[in-house]
């Protein structure tokens, strides 16, 4: 039997395993939340290296960028340095592969109820499969990058402009401590609204479901949400918001949909390669099982 951990620096009230079967083998998909104790987090690395499949790096990325270019995030990579055996992936490859084709399967399924075309995401650097697919879709994006990561209030409109910031703040950025990057432990059951401009003018409210709640509002009425990480309580708490859809570019497991960390180490370990895989590979996988957005009506 195959296994797959993240080990996350989110809240370990967000824990989860699963064992579910794919591909014809059985495999074993485990998230485990350190409470943004980055210490704890690297000694779990290091326990279970060598003795799973594959891991993946939760509550923070290793790499952020866009198409062109992209840069490492030290405090992500300081994390997995005591790594040696077995692979480690971040989610950046199927954010870029399934998060961009979700965003098409999406326009097929219920794009006509979509109006106006309208799209908030919370990071391009961190999604910018996500958001390149939105662009590519017909819809008007803001781009949260310095509200959400930086907390200034400037929202970005063009992909161009997310390339410039990306050249100029991409290398500072990778610098700067876990606890300005990403909220961590308790921190990610904090709401603190903000931004209401942007969330009003939006009709699909997309990105990183943690970045989403934290920021946003009361009442998001009619609002579509494209994210991926989202436990029962997150999807209670979109229904009482009156989220009309709730999309997530992984499938549900067991009342679940999984971080992209913890999807791609899972399809890693599936692989058997003791590596992780290309782009193309991804690909073919994504294909192979089938995988397509999960979209769940709650308010209709």
């Amino acid at each position: 039997m195959k296994r797959a951990v993240s080990v996350s620096l989110g809240s370990t009230a967000r824990d989860k395993r699963v064992e579910v079967e794919l591909l014809g083998e059985r495999i074993v998909i485990e998230r485990i939340g350190t409470n943004g104790d980055a210490q704890r987090a690297a000694q779990l690395y290091e326990e279970l290296d060598g003795n799973v499949d594959a891991l993946g790096v939760g509550g923070i990325d290793l790499w952020i960028g866009t198409a062109k270019r992209r840069f490492p995030l030290t405090a992500g990579h300081k994390l997995v340095r005591g790594v040696r055996e077995t692979p480690v992936v971040d989610g950046g490859g199927l954010k870029n592969t399934l998060e961009r084709l979700s965003v098409q399967a999406v326009e097929a399924e219920i794009g006509a109820e979509i109006q106006p075309k309208r799209a908030m995401t919370t990071s391009a650097l961190d999604r910018y499969g996500m958001s390149q697919g939105l662009v590519e879709a017909g819809y008007e994006v803001v781009f949260g990058d310095l509200m959400f990561g930086l907390g200034v209030p400037i929202a970005i409109k063009s992909l161009r402009q997310v390339e410039v910031l990306a050249f100029f703040l991409g290398p500072i950025v990778g610098r700067l401590p876990i606890s300005i990057l990403y909220p961590t432990g308790e921190k990610q059951h904090e709401n603190i609204p903000r931004f209401g401009r942007w969330y009003d003018w939006a009709t699909v409210i997309a990105g990183d479901c943690l970045y989403i709640k934290r920021h946003m509002p009361a009442d998001l009425t009619g609002k579509t949400i494209l994210t991926n990480t989202t436990t029962e309580q997150d999807v209670e708490t979109f229904r009482r918001a009156g989220v009309r859809y709730l999309v997530t570019t992984t499938p549900r497991l067991d009342g679940r949909s999984f971080g992209t960390n913890m999807m791609e180490a899972a399809l890693v370990a599936l692989a058997g390669k003791g590596r992780p895989l290309t782009q193309e590979e991804l690909g073919e996988m994504i294909e192979r099982l089938e995988l397509r957005p999960h979209i769940l009506p709650l308010n209709e």
